[in-house]
């Protein structure tokens, strides 16, 4: 299946600032199932980007916006390949758990087993594992098939609820929250269990099934844990779906601190309002390469630069005699 992605993050500032400096995780991975055929990252003011890859293969591009600036938009256009991936057995065989220690023993899962800035333990979750009954037994695979229904039947989702840095606690507390919320909630009661647990930032194709409560107009989070014979299986709490072809990924990490789509600093005395817009459109083959991506009618107003005014117009002239 190929996916055309359309990502537009907006930053609008009360008061001009004077530099912005920001890092970006939306290229999708290149993996697996999943193939990443093009990429383009567009800035607005215009400026030079970077990028590189850190040591989990994800692909982070980092720039600065030196000169004096109103709005900031960052526009990420992918298109990406994904594969049918087999279906998963039902459960795994006797000695599971036994065959699981072994392979923590001798791999390095170290990071994805501990605790991390939005993944900790804590008496609310405690409490959550008791009533969920979240003790091994049965087999890894069965536990977490149960696992990931009982999080999309425990909490509703609710946008907005809740803040990209909200503790978990009130999450558990609140039983409502967004995508990120319940992979960190999932994330904590798996490694728990001394499962190797990482989440995963991307993008997620409605195909309009009941079950699907996530929004269509933003990225998405899910989790995925290690299983012996099976390795990485991604599980999504939100929408109680095993990931397949329709989750495509962007990056991976620890919690969401590890992965935010973007990250970055200002200087200046204001506020900043912020818009984010996504898309993601399906097509049964890839366009010609000649065909590039066109921004929705509805996005160009959005990611539009405000007219310039003659201070930064004599800003920009100097910086260019420079």
């Amino acid at each position: 299946m190929f996916y055309s992605i359309r990502h537009l993050t907006k930053f609008r500032y009360s008061s001009p600032v004077s530099e912005s400096i920001m890092e970006v995780r939306k290229t999708p991975r290149s993996e697996g199932a999943q193939g990443c055929l093009a990429f383009q990252l567009t800035v607005i003011p215009r400026a030079r980007v970077f990028s590189y890859r850190d040591y989990l293969g994800n692909t982070i591009h980092h720039f600065d916006v030196p000169g004096q600036h109103r709005q900031l938009a960052v526009i990420a256009e992918s298109l990406v390949d994904v594969h049918s991936q087999p279906p998963l057995p039902g459960f795994l065989p006797p000695g599971a758990w036994d065959a699981l220690d072994a392979a923590v023993a001798a791999g390095d899962f170290s990071e994805m087993l501990m605790p991390s800035h939005f993944v900790r333990n804590s008496p609310a979750l405690d409490d959550l594992a008791r009533q969920l009954g979240m003790t091994r037994r049965d087999d890894p695979l069965s536990l977490l098939f149960e696992l990931n229904s009982a999080i999309y039947d425990w909490f509703e989702y609710v946008p907005k609820s809740t803040r990209v840095d909200s503790p978990i606690e009130e999450v558990v507390s609140n039983r409502r929250g967004v995508c990120q919320d319940f992979a960190h909630v999932m994330l904590t009661l798996i490694r728990r269990l001394r499962i190797p647990a990482r989440y995963v930032s991307g993008y997620l194709y409605h195909t309009g099934q009941a079950e699907e409560r996530s929004s269509a107009a933003a990225s998405h989070a899910w989790v995925e844990a290690f299983l012996p014979e099976l390795g990485w299986i991604g599980f999504d709490p939100t929408n109680n779906h095993i990931a397949g072809e329709q989750h495509i990924r962007t990056a991976i990490g620890r919690d969401y601190a590890d992965v935010p789509p973007t990250k970055g600093v200002f200087k200046g005395n204001a506020t900043s309002e912020l818009t984010v817009a996504v898309s993601v459109g399906v097509t049964d083959a890839p366009p010609p390469p000649e065909q590039g991506q066109v921004m929705p009618e509805e996005w160009q107003a959005m990611a539009a630069p405000e007219p310039e005014t003659p201070e930064q117009q004599i800003q920009q002239q100097q910086q260019q005699q420079q």
